[in-house]
């Protein structure tokens, strides 16, 4: 058998893939790559994973040409709602060419759009599944919306028309709603990660003392394909178990996603979620006007059964203070009759008692006088004698002290013998005191006797003999 060569042998394999597979298959698969060159044509990745391990089992390549893709793509996105994109499954119908140049091609030539609709559904009601076995589905739902419902945490993007709306309908109503922004993306592949991180910076925000009421989630009006974005498991626990009341308004009246699902409350729009914030603080400030109204009624007929208490209050005190006043004028009257027939007897009784008084007082002045008169008289009769015993007595004491003196007199004792001696006038008692050549005047009873010094006396070693010899200077003279 001769060689072929490589075109004859590609014309061969074009031919037995014609002979043994000449029909388009529907195939069932995972996009796993999506790209179109500038002439519209659409290259796909294709992937099959293990339902289990996610394990890739399958891959391969397919090309929708510009032609068909501009047809089915379109059509695809409008009636599954869902974006032609890497990571939805997709049932296409397929055709295997084989071309000498360009090799085995997968040509898809339809798309059943059903079995990826089925496909989200059945992902939605897998991650509700899951979050019913994990007990945190309606935990969010279970959350009691605060009164008043005023201070709000707002996810959404600022420049999104929705968010603006939903500003604009709260700054008309005659409330003063709180809100801030945590701008996140709300279309695309970052919808999840933003919104979990506008999610953590609002609990964040309230660990450091904000107080909110709720978190509204809103976006408005795009591409039904934009709403896979809010259809993942972590996005969905994250709501469900947030600690603070979540009410959504995704744009999109028919449709629902699981966000939407695990909510608080679930609003078709932006600005239906800026109604009920408005229609709930209506609520209550009809409940306040109510609870006022009542609590004015109340005490409307609080002060009326007041005002008739105090009237029959004010008749019986009235009635009291006139029987009192009675009593006390009886009272006064007795009380005024009895002083004055108490003062009366209490004046005759001192007047009578002073009376007594005063002949008391004049008897005992009488007897002091008379005591006095008697006593004066007996002084007269005894004072002439004592006055006499006394000048006797003093008579008598004056002679015993004359005659002390008499004894004592330096002349008594000149005439026994005794002398006096002087020096200069005074009066000489120690010879130890006299100088050689000093004079001495020796007085006697009768006369005196002049000397002088001649030396310095010893001072004397023993007593004298004789009590005359310490006036006797005789040893000490010329």
């Amino acid at each position: 058998m001769s060689p072929l060569s490589l075109q004859q042998f590609n014309a061969l394999v074009r031919e037995a893939l014609a002979a043994c597979l000449p029909d388009a298959y529907w195939v069932t698969a995972e996009l796993s790559e999506v790209r179109s060159n500038p002439r519209g044509h659409c290259y796909l990745g294709l992937v099959e994973k293990d339902e289990w391990s996610d394990a890739l089992v399958a891959k391969g390549s397919a090309v929708m040409w510009a032609n068909i893709a501009s047809v089915l793509i379109p059509r695809f996105e409008r009636e599954t709602g869902a974006k032609w994109a890497p990571g939805i499954k997709v049932l296409l119908k397929m055709e295997v060419t084989f071309h000498e140049v360009y090799g085995l091609q997968y040509k898809v030539v339809g798309i059943d759009s059903s079995y990826t609709l089925g496909d989200l559904q059945r992902r939605r009601r897998e991650i509700i599944r899951r979050l019913t076995e994990e007990g945190v589905v309606d935990m969010n739902k279970g959350l009691s919306l605060p009164r008043p419902l005023l201070r709000i945490a707002v996810i959404s993007s600022a420049t999104a028309a929705g968010y603006g709306d939903f500003c604009n309908q709260l700054a008309a109503a005659p409330y003063a709603f709180h809100t801030q922004l945590f701008p996140a993306i709300m279309q695309g592949d970052g919808v999840e990660a933003s919104i979990l991180d506008a999610l953590d910076h609002i609990y964040i925000d309230m660990e450091a003392g904000a107080i909110w009421d709720a978190v509204v989630i809103i976006r408005g009006g795009g591409a039904v394909s934009d709403l896979n974005g809010f259809d993942t498991y972590m996005l969905a626990a994250a709501v469900a178990q947030f600690p603070l009341p979540i009410l959504t308004g995704i744009g999109h009246e028919r449709d629902e996603t699981v966000l939407d699902l695990v909510a608080c409350r679930r609003f078709k729009t932006p600005t239906a979620v800026a109604a009920f914030l408005v229609e709930t603080a209506d609520a209550e400030m009809a409940n306040i006007q109510e609870l006022a109204n009542n609590m004015q009624t109340a005490t409307n007929r609080l002060l009326h059964q007041a005002q008739l208490s105090l009237q029959h209050l004010d008749e019986r005190l009235r009635a009291a203070a006139l029987r009192t006043l009675d009593r006390q004028n009886d009272h006064l009257k007795h009380l005024h009759q009895l002083l004055r027939d108490r003062s009366r007897t209490a004046i005759d009784s001192e007047r009578q008692r002073h009376n007594l008084l005063g002949h008391l007082i004049r008897a005992h002045a009488q007897r002091g006088i008379d005591r006095s008169e008697q006593r004066l008289q007996y002084l007269q009769e005894a004072l002439p004698v004592a006055f006499r015993r006394a000048l006797h007595t003093e008579a008598v004491r004056l002679d015993h002290i004359a005659d002390k003196l008499a004894l004592a007199s330096p002349e008594r004792s000149l005439r026994l013998g005794f002398s006096i001696t002087r020096c200069n006038g005074r009066v000489v008692r120690n010879a130890n005191d006299l100088k050689p050549g000093e004079e001495l005047v020796t007085q006697l009873a009768e006369g005196e006797v002049h000397s002088q010094v001649l030396y310095q006396p010893q001072p004397a070693t023993s007593k004298p003999a004789s009590n005359h010899s310490s006036t006797n200077p005789s040893s000490l003279l010329s």
